[in-house]
């Protein structure tokens, strides 16, 4: 069974783990052995064979079919995250599957990116999908200041969450971040199961991260698009910020864009930083006359 198969089956077993008869309306009756579904209930619920749903979690089936795949996905009360993860794994391991690894991930920002990245008047980050920040507007590197200078290098929202221990001081909610981090990085392999890259990066973090391996192997998924960024600036101080995910279709380099709420504190401490990379003086001094 290969690598991607057991990514398969350690998913549905996972998932099914996290179902209880409860959720999807079976009656409980005697004492279980286990807090979630059994393999027969989940079969019984998708409408397939228990032997084949067995097969299936064990890595040893045929690739099933998008119909038993939404009926997998029904049964497992996936949402669209692990739902289109469920097919990207699936299509992963099939016959029709690659087995090399893709072709490199861009690791530079065309002109034109580049153009529209510094024309922001909010802070902006460019990354790939596995989550190397290749460049920021001024305002956007002024912001991850503590993440573009940190020692692991070279600079990944992964590695600087999990390796560089003032990323606990930088992300007021350091164990959601760490979390949805740890999931956005599932679904990007559930698609590129044979990325050398992604691997070597997993295999580093987790022989230095407990918290990593643990998330790592709950196979929990995340689709990173939209949502709010709490963190505390060395300079300006704590900040709350909306981000928005723009890709750039080309080649498919996701940027992301901060805001504040408009006569928030945020917003005065965002313009703060903005008015300290404008006129580079005594940061302390800028945070005492505010």
């Amino acid at each position: 069974m290969g690598a991607s198969s057991d990514q398969l089956a350690q998913f549905l077993a996972t998932r099914r783990a996290n179902v209880t008869p409860a959720d999807v309306g079976l009656p409980v009756h005697g004492r279980r052995q286990v807090s979630g579904l059994r393999r027969e209930e989940v079969a019984s619920l998708a409408g397939v064979s228990v032997e084949y749903y067995k097969r299936l979690e064990r890595g040893h089936a045929t690739a099933p079919s998008d119909s038993v795949l939404a009926a997998l996905a029904e049964a497992l009360r996936l949402d669209d995250a692990e739902r289109t993860h469920l097919f990207d794994l699936v299509h992963a391991t099939g016959p029709s599957a690659r087995r090399t690894a893709p072709p490199a991930t861009s690791q530079e920002i065309r002109p034109a990116a580049r153009r529209v990245l510094d024309s922001l008047g909010a802070p902006a980050t460019i990354t790939n999908a596995r989550g190397d920040y290749l460049g920021a507007n001024p305002l956007g590197h002024a912001l991850f200041q503590p993440l573009f200078e940190s020692p692991e290098q070279p600079a990944n929202g992964a590695r600087f969450t999990f390796l560089d221990s003032a990323a606990k001081t930088f992300w007021l909610d350091w164990e959601q971040v760490a979390r949805d981090t740890v999931g956005t990085l599932r679904s990007y392999q559930g698609r590129n199961p044979f990325d050398p890259t992604l691997c070597a990066l997993v295999e580093a973090l987790s022989a230095r991260s407990e918290p990593f391996r643990a998330w790592w192997a709950a196979h929990t998924v995340h689709a990173h698009r939209t949502g709010v960024k709490a963190i505390r600036h060395p300079i300006v101080g704590e900040l709350e910020l909306s981000y928005e995910m723009v890709t750039f279709t080309a080649d498919e380099l996701p940027m992301a864009i901060f805001t504040a709420a408009p006569g928030s504190a945020s917003q005065q401490r965002l313009d703060l930083l903005a008015s300290w990379i404008a006129t580079p003086s005594d940061p302390v001094a800028l945070v005492d006359e505010s």
